[in-house]
């Protein structure tokens, strides 16, 4: 029998250098493909005793939801389409060992349609038992349909059918069927003839009636979308100008009442058996009325006739009834794997307006009997938002060792309703895991009691800004009622090695900087002299969208920082304007050793610079940076898209294998958590740090010196990957010593507070 070969040695070193720098060897540069991103979970996070499923989907705010088999299983998955963001967010159905859950699937979001704005409902026209796409067009008042058309590979996948969906007048001329931009309409089979009609309130009245288009094809049940209008108020219904009520028998000339206060004007429809008679009932709400109506259906599905007295007349809605602060709207769904649909209920609202605590904004009643004869109870007010890292709105995270345990912990902030108003705090998740697999485990969702300074917006930076070792923290933030923008500075007080300690009372500004609203900073060494450099993300300054400050290393911090270049990169959006809320991070992602800068707007941009320090003139960037398992592509980021998208990208190596990870904070309150592939590290180059160590002696007999250019911790391995010395403490020069070490090779492991890692071969002799 042969026996195995020992190991070379120099192998074993060059193995565990890529092992634990998180390397891997490249192939030539000729076919080697390009960098990028892809979607993973980047640590588990805890919040009380629950360890959430879905903690980075990136939070929902205003979600609708509808049915899809998305991978072909003959399960019906879940899409949800978050109207906030005008973000697709796909969840699919997946069996467990506690029976089936909801397992949030981003890369499905590439099978639809970029440009969808306002709502989507899934539904079946052609009766081909794949569900078409609804939604608005452009300017939200009219109907777009796209039909569900399988790639070649039984995907999803869906093509316009009509850019404007219309009936026939009475004399034969087509008219669009307009929704209004604000509102939700109802597409269903209402009369029972296969066919699918369409609910909608006139928007254009004082007291709206509900428009009822009835599918007139003739040619066969199905496949056809040509209407005509049936009834110009469904059931005898319009609404009034006051909250949950409404005019009943209507007879075009309403009783007149008090004005209603001048808004959107927007209505929810949807359609729900709530008493079990066969006959479609009525779910609508409004904006700035928090309680959707219940309308108990006495007429049939075709000629539907309300009355007061059936009004929130069924449970649980009598009882219970289906309260949001702002714009509530149905969507019967089956979310509990029962096989017959629940309700749920969530906002509709385009933008907040301070009203709804959107992390919990969906409601769930749960069928607890079945289809023809439903029971509905309540059971959730945060249905999928429970199982995800939320914090309301404008999630922005940071990291870096707070407690002092030698592990990166995480910040988060963002805005969400307290005590009944809206403010801006800090969210502080601790490392309660370890090096290579990270646990945040939330502490408080107010750190530092930020929450008190009522601030409007806050972006959270962890860095060492006055160069002693220890991170301090910088954020950007704005008080409400004002428009002016500061960067506040707060030194981190505590001894080398220790908890941190931040002192309010002693902070300050950095100075030079505008005060425009929503400034977004991120700290790099841009110019490669050793010490931060800010570059700042503005909206609405002339001079540019991106500021790059250069950082002096003398003096007061506050006064170290000097405006190099006021468009810095010259950064414009596809159509050649400038971006918005653009937002920097810089971090060597993709492996050269050389820091990369990533850029994100709120035209759901997200651009990758390699080699920022090579840049010059109008940067040269790619948005195809994401990898996508199931199109094995790379393709643009799709992760929210409207004029008030905000995004917060952090860099940080929060697994300790040498590479930093993607976090993007979004405006929806979650965040995404990424991973880079085919970085361009190789063996002879481990790492790919930027991290320049200088050791001697080496070989070394009873003790080494190690200097960094910046603090460090160090750990020693043996070429098992054995721990010889634990980490310590932080900084520039260490001295290890190495009695009781046999001779031989051991591998130097040295991690910067920000997370980057480098890996070093040290020799013991005797």
């Amino acid at each position: 029998m042969k026996m195995p070969l020992p190991m070379r040695p120099d192998l074993v070193v060059s193995s565990l250098l890529l092992l634990l720098a998180g390397a891997t060897t490249s192939a030539p540069a000729q076919s080697a493909p390009p960098f990028s991103f892809e979607f993973r979970a980047g640590a588990k996070v805890v919040q009380g005793t629950d360890t959430l499923r879905n903690a980075w989907a990136g939070g929902l705010n205003s979600p609708q939801f509808s049915h899809l088999d998305l991978n072909q299983d003959r399960q019906p998955d879940l899409v949800a389409f978050d109207r906030m963001t005008n973000r697709v967010v796909p969840f699919l159905s997946v069996a467990t060992a506690a029976g089936r859950a909801w397992q949030f699937a981003p890369e499905y979001a590439a099978l639809f349609p970029e440009d969808l704005r306002g709502w989507l409902l899934l539904r079946d026209y052609d009766c081909d038992g794949r569900p078409d796409l609804f939604t608005a067009d452009a300017s939200g008042s009219n109907i777009r349909v796209f039909r569900h058309e399988p790639d070649a590979q039984g995907r999803p996948a869906f093509r316009l059918i009509t850019s404007l969906l219309s009936y026939q007048d009475a004399r034969g001329f087509p008219v669009n069927i307009a929704v209004g931009g604000t509102n939700l309409p109802a597409i269903e089979d209402l009369d029972g003839d296969g066919r699918l009609d369409v609910l909608a309130y006139d928007f254009s009245s004082t007291a709206p009636g509900i428009y009822y288009y009835r599918n007139t094809v003739t040619t066969g049940s199905c496949g056809g979308l040509e209407f005509a209008e049936a009834s110009s108020y469904w059931g005898g219904l319009a609404s009034s100008q006051l909250c949950n009520v409404f005019d009943f028998a209507f007879s075009a000339q309403p009783a007149p009442g008090p004005l209603r206060p001048q808004h959107q004007g927007g209505f929810s429809l949807g359609l729900f058996d709530v008493d079990g008679d066969g006959t479609p009932d009525l779910l609508t709400g409004r904006d700035y009325c928090p309680e959707l109506a219940v309308l108990r259906n006495s007429g049939t599905a075709r000629d539907a006739r309300f009355t007061r007295a059936q009004l929130n007349s069924v449970e649980p809605f009598r009882s219970q009834p289906a309260l949001l602060p702002n714009y509530p709207a149905a969507f019967p769904v089956d979310v509990t794997f029962d096989g017959v649909p629940d309700v749920l209920v969530s906002s509709f609202l385009a933008t907040n307006e301070d009203t709804i605590d959107t992390r919990q904004s969906v409601l769930l009643y749960r069928n607890a009997g079945t289809a023809a004869a439903p029971r509905l109870v309540r059971e959730q007010n945060d249905f999928l938002q429970r199982d995800m890292l939320d914090v309301g709105e404008l999630a922005a995270p940071t990291f870096g060792d707070l407690d002092g345990d030698g592990l990166v912990d995480m910040l988060v902030g963002g805005v969400s309703r307290r005590s009944g108003f809206y403010r801006a705090g800090l969210s502080y998740y601790r490392n309660v895991g370890t090096a290579t697999q990270p646990v945040f485990q939330l502490m408080t969702d107010d750190y530092l009691g930020l929450s008190r300074q009522k601030l409007g917006f806050l972006r959270p930076v962890l860095t060492d800004l006055n160069e002693d070792g220890r991170l301090d923290l910088v954020y950007s933030a704005f008080r409400l009622g004002t428009t002016r923008n500061a960067l506040t500075y707060v030194p981190n007080t505590a001894a080398a090695g220790q908890p941190a300690v931040f002192n309010l009372s002693a902070a300050g500004t950095l100075a030079n900087l505008p005060t425009l609203r929503f400034a977004l900073p991120a700290f790099a060494d841009v110019d490669g002299d050793g010490h931060p450099d800010l570059l700042l993300g503005v909206t609405g300054d002339p001079a540019g969208p991106l500021h790059y400050y250069r950082n002096s290393g003398t003096g007061a911090v506050a006064q170290r920082f000097t405006l190099q270049q006021a468009d810095f990169g010259q950064l414009r959006t596809g159509s050649g304007g400038r971006p918005t809320y653009l937002s920097p991070v810089v971090a060597d992602f993709d492996g050269d050793g050389r820091p990369d800068l990533l850029t994100a707007d709120a035209d759901g941009d997200i651009r990758f610079f390699t080699d920022l320090r090579a840049q010059t003139g109008a940067f040269l960037g790619r948005t195809d940076v994401f990898y996508n398992p199931l199109t094995r592509q790379n393709e643009a980021g799709r992760w929210g898209l409207g004029n008030l998208v905000r995004y917060a990208p952090a860099a940080a190596d929060v697994n300790a294998d040498g590479v930093p990870e993607l976090f993007l904070g979004l405006e929806s309150g979650g965040i995404s958590s990424f991973v880079g592939r085919n970085r361009v590290v190789t063996a002879t180059q481990p790492g790919a740090s930027a991290l320049v160590l200088r050791l001697y002696p080496n070989p070394a007999t009873t003790r080494v010196t190690v200097e960094a250019p910046r603090p460090v911790r160090l750990t020693l391995l043996d070429l098992t990957g054995r721990l010889v010395h634990a980490e310590t403490a932080a900084a520039r020069t260490h001295e290890l010593r190495l009695a009781g070490l046999s001779a031989g090779v051991y591998l130097l492991r040295c991690r910067a507070l920000t997370g980057e890692i480098t890996v070093q071969r040290l020799v013991v002799g005797r």
